[in-house]
């Protein structure tokens, strides 16, 4: 089963990392999904959740404020102003 190697970082730390099977995340266009295979992809993220599920099923959240969102060769980078674990 492909995944996505996926980090989360505010300005001042790591948040989360690791494998994930889905990301879905709010950008200022709306809501996007990520699945592995997702074309490259730059977004501007807007307030709210990113939503990560991992391989086993298990789905980590994470607010996220003011950033963006990068998507290249199955790695998904969320850089947010502030974020945090929910």
């Amino acid at each position: 089963m492909a995944t996505l190697s996926v980090s989360v970082v505010s300005a001042d730390r790591e948040i989360w990392s690791g494998e994930a099977t889905q990301l879905i995340a709010r950008t200022v266009e709306g809501e996007i999904g990520i699945l592995p295979g997702h074309e490259p992809l730059l977004a501007i993220l807007a307030r709210g959740e990113v939503r990560v599920t991992l391989p086993g099923g298990e789905k980590i959240t994470a607010q996220a404020d003011d950033g963006f969102l990068s998507v290249e060769n199955n790695t998904v980078q969320v850089v947010a102003r502030q974020a945090g674990l929910v």
